[in-house]
């Protein structure tokens, strides 16, 4: 039986940890918090995934050391900016040619690097090798833990290890594609949050369907430009982990950033709209990398430089997106 660690006992480490529980997986979760260990080894409920219930066979521990331990796979689930603390903290526990997954979607700042490479640099650091996949694509954790036909991206430049992770993953409702773009699969991934924003300000302030599919249309084309700088491959970015991951992201009620988007537009500082989401906002923390990335390539990202004036208070919600409209005319 493969032997799966879980490092996250959020919504979507948990529905996907429920996910290869259900498809006869030996799960644990870890959690640096015992309190959600104990509530979920409890009630078998995620409290933010109504309807679903965990198989009674999960395992949790808050012992990082043991949930290294003898597993064929380490997910990372944690949120982005907890991806490298908890990488360093794992890090002396990893065997060698350990298989990892990470699923967090984000670039950190001070080193613009993606999740795959914070947790290859705190192991490098550590004296070990890992094989890291990046699964990443449009997948609410809310319609997985559901069971909802779903499609996604195992990314990695080791095809084996690719089709490894897809092999354990793929279940009659949850599909796994692979490609060996990684960088790219995480790039879509982390930009596509800032660009639902920029949706969700639009919708705040009432504006329609029209300028939504111009900001996803124009928001793909930002990233496919940044992509393609940083030496990605352009079809990535018209696949699952761009243009797919996009559209779900700023389409849907579910989506975390584009809910805080429409509230900032509606007028709320952003500490107000996160408060009120109750969860991470993966674009805020993406937004400063995206800019600099953008500046460090030369490459023009209007959309996320509007949001970044939105959000440092350079420029009023209004002003900046009808900013936009007014940019000289040019070739599509």
């Amino acid at each position: 039986m493969t032997k799966i660690a879980v490092f996250g006992a959020g919504t979507w480490g948990i529905a996907l940890a429920r996910l290869l529980a259900a498809n006869g997986r030996d799960v644990t979760v870890w959690s640096a918090i015992p309190a959600e260990l104990k509530s979920l080894s409890t009630t078998h409920r995620h409290p933010n995934l109504p309807g679903m219930e965990l198989p009674a066979a999960m395992h949790y521990t808050a012992d990082i050391a043991e949930a290294c331990t003898g597993r064929d796979i380490l997910l990372f689930a944690v949120p982005s900016p907890f991806v490298r603390a908890t990488a360093k903290k794992a890090a002396p526990h990893i065997p060698e040619g350990q298989l990892i997954v990470d699923v967090a979607k984000g670039v950190e700042d001070k080193t613009l690097m993606t999740m795959s490479e914070i947790i290859e640099d705190e192991l490098a650091k550590a004296g070990r090798k890992a094989r890291v996949v990046a699964l990443s694509g449009p997948t609410h954790a809310e319609e997985v833990a559901r069971d909802m036909p779903t499609a996604i991206v195992a990314a990695s430049a080791d095809e084996d290890a690719a089709k490894a992770v897809q092999k354990v993953f793929t279940t009659p409702t949850f599909r796994v594609y692979t490609n060996d773009d990684r960088r790219g699969t995480e790039l879509g991934g982390a930009v596509k949050n800032v660009i639902a924003l920029a949706v969700g300000i639009a919708l705040g302030l009432g504006y329609g369907d029209n300028a939504k599919a111009a900001l996803i249309t124009r928001g793909n084309a930002e990233l496919s430009r940044l992509g393609i700088a940083m030496g990605c491959k352009a079809e990535t970015f018209a696949g699952l982990s761009g243009m797919g991951d996009l559209i779900v992201t700023c389409t849907s009620m579910h989506s975390r950033n584009l809910h805080a988007g429409m509230l900032i537009g509606r007028g709320k500082s952003v500490e107000e709209a996160k408060t009120e989401v109750g969860q991470v906002v993966e674009g805020i923390n993406a937004l400063p990398a995206a800019c600099r990335l953008a500046k460090q390539y030369k490459v023009e990202m209007p959309i996320v430089q509007a949001v970044e004036a939105i959000l440092d208070g350079k420029l009023e919600a209004r002003s900046a997106l009808m900013a936009l409209m007014g940019r000289s005319l040019k070739r599509e």
